[in-house]
């Protein structure tokens, strides 16, 4: 009996080591993202920089806080299906627009109507 309750504590004491290394890794993070605002870099490299840590970040919340490290393949699957879909969305600006407008306004030598009001 008192084997067993000797390995809990070492279970209990090792689950605890491990929340208080990702802890330490998340104010690390936090630290580098204030570091890199801080250091004035182009728009496309900072939030690359800022995506990137986030998604560390969010990783290992939703990993150990969460204890999704430990479970099984659906809950993977769920993830794969969710990042395409977050993917897709952060494509679809990109994927809609040329040379920064909008792909379905006319050309700019295209005469447009004058705009009526429906009051007159």
């Amino acid at each position: 009996m008192a084997s067993m309750t000797s390995d809990h504590a070492a279970d209990i004491d090792r689950h605890v080591r491990i929340y208080i290394t990702v802890f330490v890794a998340l104010m690390v993070l936090t630290v580098v993202t204030v570091a890199v605002s801080r250091l004035h870099l182009s728009v496309p490299v900072a939030v690359t920089v800022a995506l990137l840590v986030a998604t560390i970040k969010g990783s290992l919340v939703a990993c150990y806080f969460m204890h999704l490290i430990s479970e099984k393949k659906l809950i993977y699957a769920v993830l794969v299906v969710t990042v395409a879909f977050f993917v897709a969305l952060m494509a679809l600006p990109v994927l809609t627009t040329s040379n920064g407008y909008w792909i379905h306004e006319p050309p700019s030598d295209v005469q447009r109507a004058p705009a009526t009001s429906p009051h007159q």
